[in-house]
């Protein structure tokens, strides 16, 4: 997979991720990116109008945070059920 970049408003997060959110894992992944300059890229979709969060709800929080306009991303398809 390639990763590409998105900007970090126009990626919508789940309600289930948004719940997950964990402020002090936040502010420790904002530090490391700070200390290492690199992230491990988040996982979204597009479901034909927006990007849609499926993993990394703190690595996007972490960018938002610090004011970061792009963050790195793997496309994954949606799984079919």
């Amino acid at each position: 997979m390639k990763p590409i970049q998105v900007p970090v408003e126009e990626i919508y997060v789940p309600t289930r991720l948004a719940h997950e959110l964990d402020e002090a894992k936040v502010q420790t992944v904002a530090d490391a990116f700070l200390e290492d300059g690199k992230m491990t890229p988040v996982r979204v979709r597009h479901d034909g109008q927006r990007y849609v969060l499926v993993h990394g709800v703190h690595r996007l929080a972490a960018c938002k945070a610090l004011g970061e306009e792009t963050i790195t991303a793997y496309l994954v398809q949606a799984l079919q059920h």
